[in-house]
């Protein structure tokens, strides 16, 4: 079971750093989604800068969001 997300932080250049309750951080590419529509609002800066965590997942509003899953299994080790 992938541990939950206890911290953020959003940078300019569409990257998000992560720790885990672990104590594990990874470091984790969103440009990638952001053509995805589900992911497309967070094209804009400040949006995408307001990454916060909800319940061991990191959110940016009530629609969008993403897994701890897949944070802990694409993210780079921080």
């Amino acid at each position: 079971m992938t541990p939950d997300v206890i911290q953020v932080v959003a940078s300019p250049d569409y990257f998000i750093v992560a720790e885990f309750a672990t104590g594990e951080m990874r470091r984790f590419d969103m440009r990638p989604y952001l053509d995805f529509p589900a992911y497309a609002e967070l094209r804009e800066k400040s949006m995408f800068l307001g990454a916060h965590v909800e319940h061991g997942t990191v959110v940016w509003s009530e629609d969008i969001d993403l897994s701890p899953d897949l944070l802990y299994l694409r993210g780079l080790p921080a």
